[in-house]
C-alpha cells in the first residue's frame, strides 16, 4: 500500500522560511513524478511545483524564485524550500506522487501571520 506523508507545515513569519518534506512508502519512488500543491480555505487545489524523475522542474508563477522543489531518492523523500513566504501562501500543502497511478498525501498546514 502506497503511503505519501507530508511534514514540516507550521505558523511563520511574513519573510521567513519553512522547508516541507513528503516522505513516500509503497511505491517506486525514484520512477514517480513528485508535486506539491495547495489549497486555502474556499479554494480550489492549485499546482505549485513539479520534479520529474530526471530532476527538472517547474513551478507556479506565484511561487516562482522563492520556492524550490528538490527530491533525494535514496530516502524517498521530497522537498519544497519555502523563502520570503507571503500571507497569501498560507494553505494546506498537498505531496502528489504519480507513477501510473496518483497518490496524495493527507496535506501539512502552512500558515503566514504576524
Amino acid at each position: 500500500q502506497v503511503q505519501v506523508v507530508e511534514s514540516g507545515g507550521g505558523l511563520v513569519q511574513p519573510g521567513g522560511s519553512l522547508r516541507l518534506s513528503c516522505v513516500v512508502s509503497g511505491n517506486d519512488f525514484s520512477r514517480s513524478v513528485m508535486g506539491w500543491y495547495r489549497q486555502a480555505p474556499g479554494e480550489q487545489r492549485k499546482f505549485i511545483a513539479v520534479i520529474t524523475t530526471g530532476g527538472s522542474c517547474s513551478y507556479a508563477d506565484s511561487v516562482r524564485g522563492r520556492f524550490t522543489i528538490s527530491r533525494d531518492n535514496a530516502k524517498n523523500t521530497v522537498y519544497l524550500q519555502m523563502n520570503s513566504l507571503k500571507p497569501e501562501d498560507t494553505a494546506i500543502y498537498y505531496c502528489n506522487a504519480n507513477n501510473y497511478f496518483s497518490y496524495w498525501g493527507q496535506g501539512t498546514q502552512v500558515t503566514v501571520s504576524s
